[in-house]
């Protein structure tokens, strides 16, 4: 080796170093302090041992900007490359907040752009780790458009690879948009923080005295505003949990979803669920139970678990494939569906559809929320969003009625009319346009009130339309079920059901696009 090369490896190496020490060892230290890891530390927990290759790592911010001169900013204040995750790749982002706060300039964005750009060439997930204090202000302008460059992306990426976006620190103005278009955001309690306008604005705005984490804590995002989809404890159960949601995820929309055999014998069943939904049709219970009972052992994922709870989305997989599961909850408000668990079923189902994941829907709620509030609030725009998703997919859809499937909104879960492919029963369904006490009441009130005993003539009169008129069987003789199944045999017929749905095919008239419900 001539010592020009030499010299050069050295010059190279001690780049590199100053690259992997971010803003310097004392503000690493703060940022251990706080409970949290560097952008090195966070991307190696992600991949797999030795196989992320970093891109763009000498990129620097063009001269002449008003960021003080002599100032470091090394990698640009962002980490990019790719690697492999259980095996499968995926391109990253990480921004360093050690480097002058993670600021977005315009090089930033390039390098984060370039990530993107790949990852949707070669149709692989791109993660992005957020840690920055927004747009990088002495830039100005050039900032600005970077900014908007990575909203295009993650637009253009939409429906086509996933993308998950990590909040591991504070993400605020308008960098919070691309999270927001992006398809999972997971947030880390107490550390990580999202608003277009901290407390200080808006104290001097309004008035109004707000710390960060109300504003826009992992708890905020999860729980009231729906912006967040995983709530973490910390940034290490974090990335374990975006390991584990890619475990579900195909690389994109033209890719099955990966498929692993659990040991799940396809033809268990489950003697539990014959005693898994009360008689009495106002008693609440829990459904995760049943989830759980029919689909592959320990598979199911919860996403939006804190929010909108009458509703549970996640992922499972029945026989080894990933499905794509949307069901009432009776144990959060009695299954009744509010504005907040209409928006989080639909936009669920249509990542479903976009990624090709069957939909597997069950259902037991007694329709929309009464409500004040809620028809204030645009409950029926909500409620069109969830109709208009279910109707849209063309994955195959297969539904189970458990108990109550009264009104219209057990149309926009497992409806005939609005494209399900195949609905199955358990024998203690009512299927109705309302509930039997609502029809009772309606169709028997003058029997009722002149019977001699009007609250047991009232109860009768309930019963026998529960049982006449809202049975399945006469759902099935309309051809609105197309079985009524033994409860214990439901993961055999959801996973028979699903393998005769396998080539599905369905063709829609040509249009650009349509018009989402607002």
């Amino acid at each position: 080796m001539t010592p020009r090369m030499r010299k050069h490896l050295e010059e190279r190496e001690q780049a590199q170093q100053a690259l992997r020490e971010g803003g310097g060892l004392k503000r690493i230290q703060k940022h251990h302090q706080a409970g949290k890891f560097t952008a090195w530390e966070r991307v190696q927990m992600l991949f797999d041992p030795g196989t992320f290759v970093e891109t763009g790592k000498f990129m620097e911010q063009r001269q002449g900007g008003l960021v003080q001169e002599g100032t470091a900013i090394p990698g640009e204040g962002v980490i990019t490359g790719h690697g492999l995750v259980d095996g499968r790749m995926a391109y990253i982002y990480a921004q360093d907040f050690t480097v002058i706060g993670g600021s977005i300039g315009e090089m930033h964005a390039l390098k984060a752009c370039r990530a993107m750009d790949y990852a949707l060439k070669c149709g692989v997930p791109m993660v992005a780790l957020n840690d920055s204090g927004g747009a990088r202000i002495q830039e100005g302008v050039p900032a600005l458009d970077g900014v908007g460059q990575t909203f295009m992306r993650n637009t253009r990426a939409s429906g086509v690879i996933p993308q998950i976006s990590v909040i591991m620190g504070p993400c605020a103005g308008g960098a919070v948009y691309s999270p927001a278009l992006t398809d999972f955001v997971f947030m880390v309690d107490r550390t990580s923080h999202m608003f277009i306008t901290g407390p200080q604005v808006i104290k001097v705005t309004t008035g109004e005295e707000i710390d960060s984490e109300a504003l826009g804590g992992a708890a905020t995002h999860n729980e009231k505003s729906g912006v967040a989809h995983f709530f973490c404890d910390s940034e290490k159960d974090a990335l374990a949990k975006v390991k584990t949601l890619l475990g579900y995820l195909p690389s994109n929309n033209a890719s099955p979803p990966p498929w692993r055999d659990l040991g799940d014998d396809p033809a268990r069943a489950e003697e539990s669920l014959r005693d898994s939904v009360p008689e009495d049709r106002d008693e609440d219970y829990d459904v995760i139970p049943v989830l759980d009972a029919v689909l592959d052992r320990g598979s199911l994922f919860q996403v939006h678990q804190r929010y909108g709870r009458s509703v549970i989305t996640g992922f499972g997989r029945l026989d080894g494939h990933v499905v794509a599961v949307v069901s009432s909850q009776p144990l959060a408000g009695s299954g009744f569906l509010d504005r907040d668990a209409c928006d989080k079923a639909a936009r669920f189902m249509r990542f479903a559809d976009a990624f090709g994941i069957p939909l597997v829907t069950f259902v037991d709620t007694p329709g929309f929320l009464p409500s004040l509030e809620e028809e204030r609030g645009g409950l029926a725009r909500h409620a069109a969003k969830m109709f208009y998703a279910y109707a849209e997919a063309t994955v195959p859809k297969v539904g189970v009625l458990l108990r109550k499937a009264h009104g219209t909104a057990p149309l926009a879960l497992a409806g005939k009319s609005m494209g399900a492919d195949v609905v199955l029963a358990w024998p203690t369904a009512e299927v109705s346009l309302i509930s039997p006490e609502g029809a009772s009441s309606i169709l028997l009130h003058e029997d009722i009130v002149s019977a001699p005993d009007p609250i047991a003539s009232r109860q009768e009169g309930v019963q026998r339309y529960a049982r006449e008129e809202a049975s399945p069987y006469r759902a099935a003789a309309r051809g609105l079920v197309d079985d009524v199944i033994d409860p214990k045999h439901t993961r055999w017929h959801l996973i028979s059901a699903l393998r005769g749905l396998e080539g599905k095919r369905e063709m829609r008239p040509p249009k650009k696009h349509g018009n989402l419900p607002a």
